[in-house]
């Protein structure tokens, strides 16, 4: 098994995602006066890790499902194509799901400083990682049962933003749910490309995303309403923080959220509209950077 096939099992495309999350909460934690290095190294790492778990949890999970099929005109998957056997990607599973834990306990024995956080955070930990294997994987994956967007939205959105600010500052404000609400709906956006490209062939399986619910048409709108969403939760958050005209920065990221918004719509193959995933998800980190340069500025 040559070292690209798991290069491309991991799907480096993905991981701005990882990244973003916790660049979210660490940037409107350094607004605040209390971002700390390695809290975010540590908290990057561990998301990164989480991303990577739930990427090659999706290839042996939709193999096995049925999703990854001869009908299936995206890119192949490893396990799919041979190219992985599915005991090695479980192995690399079980791999994986160790180094998250691993390096999130580490986050938390440096960052936290209460016995009650700690177990709060624990928990937290346990559940993304079965929330990562089991978006595919397992008796009952919830990806097939279109749960996957609001997994997406808790992990990615709230529990990263909002999780990782805490770890900072060791303080809560309601007002983070806005920008981790705006990149959990960014989040889903990714998502949502990828699950309309896959459409006909996640209907062939049985694969009831989003998309395959609404059928394409309305799955287009959705996508629209997760984009413009999460900027007009943005512009809020700006407003009610009055911090001025430089926190409006993340505007920057309009013309690239609009480029996507409209392959989606345009873009009916999945050959043509693949290249949009990736897109998307810099496009996210963009967004991220540009919103907290300007909290920052």
């Amino acid at each position: 098994m040559a070292l690209k096939h798991w290069i491309g099992a991991i799907r480096l495309r993905t991981l701005p995602l990882a990244v973003a999350s916790i660049g979210m909460g660490s940037f409107l934690a350094a607004a605040d006066n209390a971002f700390d290095i390695k809290v975010f190294i540590l908290a990057a790492l561990t998301t990164i890790f989480l991303q990577i778990l739930s990427n090659l949890s999706n290839d042996y999970g939709d193999s096995i499902h049925g999703a990854d099929n001869k009908e299936r005109t995206g890119p192949s998957r490893a396990v799919q194509a041979g190219l992985i056997t599915r005991a090695a990607m479980k192995r690399a599973m079980y791999v994986l799901g160790g180094l998250s834990f691993i390096s999130g306990i580490a986050l938390l024995v440096y960052a936290i400083q209460s016995k009650q956080d700690f177990i709060i955070f624990l928990v937290l930990g346990i559940f993304s990682i079965i929330a990562a294997v089991t978006y595919t994987s397992g008796k009952i994956p919830y990806g097939y049962k279109g749960l996957g967007d609001l997994m997406v939205l808790i992990f990615f959105g709230w529990v990263a933003t909002i999780g990782s600010y805490y770890l900072h500052t060791h303080a809560f404000k309601w007002s983070l749910f806005l920008p981790a609400t705006a990149l959990g709906f960014l989040t889903i956006g990714v998502l949502n490309v990828n699950n309309i490209r896959d459409i006909e062939s996640d209907k062939l399986a049985g694969k009831n995303s989003i998309p395959v619910r609404l059928g394409r048409d309305k799955a287009v709108l959705y996508h629209w309403f997760l984009l413009v969403g999460a900027i007009f939760l943005a512009i809020f958050y700006a407003l009610q923080s009055g911090k001025g005209m430089v926190q409006y920065l993340f505007l920057l990221a309009i013309p690239l959220l609009f480029i996507n918004a409209r392959a989606v719509k345009y873009k009916t193959t999945a050959p043509a509209l693949d290249p949009y995933l990736k897109q998307m998800a810099l496009s996210t980190l963009v967004f991220v950077i540009t919103f907290g340069l300007g909290q920052l500025l």
